[in-house]
């Protein structure tokens, strides 16, 4: 959901003065608040992330939400709004590859992935909506890659984004579902669950880019955090929380 500050900005034909505002991926919330963390310490400056499906962040945007950067969890968005003259053409990057993980609290239950789908002792799976996160896109991709999105659609529960699916899993409103790398990365052994790391020739890559966006693009506090993500500090942070970083 858009800050609510945000909000009230909507309107604003030129990019808003103040606190720099973007729009980040649901998969990519932990590691951008502890880049945001280190990023404010080492600067003094803030930034005021937004989070959500890069679907509905995308339709924001276009909408004419007031954000500086977009850091999607695909390549597609980023490049429409390249195309659509809303954002900075040349400034569309790959800052992370993220890795699509099915998860289960239940310590037994994924011990090999593809047959504990097959297998079917589950009553509910979660997956994030296809037409809005690009992770929901790749779990469908490994679903029917592994001939079970037929037979498994009937049990699948969608959140909305990446962090709601990862949710319905936790609570246990879904025994497993396909959630971000980046979500169990970092969890504690107790928590930590079974998971199966989906191999990467099951789905399409899911190169996450960043995009400046035009309104933005004289904007310095936009272009310095963007440079940012690219130091040292920043890929030490995005490669801890389980994503690679393009070469």
């Amino acid at each position: 959901m858009l800050l609510a500050g945000a909000l009230a900005a909507f309107a604003l034909p030129a990019f808003a003065a103040g606190p720099l505002h973007i729009a980040v991926a649901a998969n990519f919330t932990a590691p951008v608040k502890a880049i945001i963390a280190v990023y404010e310490k080492d600067t003094g400056k803030t930034v005021l992330p937004s989070f959500g499906s890069t679907g509905m962040l995308y339709a924001q945007i276009r909408n004419g939400a007031p954000f500086g950067l977009f850091l999607a969890a695909d390549s597609r968005r980023p490049r429409l709004l390249a195309e659509q003259g809303i954002a900075v053409p040349d400034s569309r990057r790959t800052y992370a590859i993220g890795r699509l993980v099915l998860w289960s609290p239940d310590s037994s239950l994924v011990k090999d992935g593809a047959a504990a789908l097959r297998d079917g002792k589950f009553s509910r799976l979660a997956i994030a909506e296809p037409k809005a996160a690009p992770y929901g896109a790749a779990a469908k991709q490994v679903l029917k890659h592994l001939g079970l999105w037929k037979s498994l659609s009937p049990r699948i529960v969608r959140g909305q984004s990446i962090t709601q699916t990862y949710q319905y899993v936790a609570s246990g409103n879904a025994q497993l579902g396909f959630v971000a790398l980046s979500q169990i990365a970092m969890l504690p052994p107790e928590r930590k669950g079974s998971q199966w790391l989906v191999p990467q020739s099951f789905y399409t890559p899911i190169q996450q880019q960043i995009v400046l966006l035009k309104k933005a693009a004289n904007d310095a506090e936009a272009k310095a955090f963007y440079d940012y993500l690219k130091s040292p500090k920043a890929e030490k942070i995005i490669r801890e929380y389980g994503y690679e970083i393009a070469k």
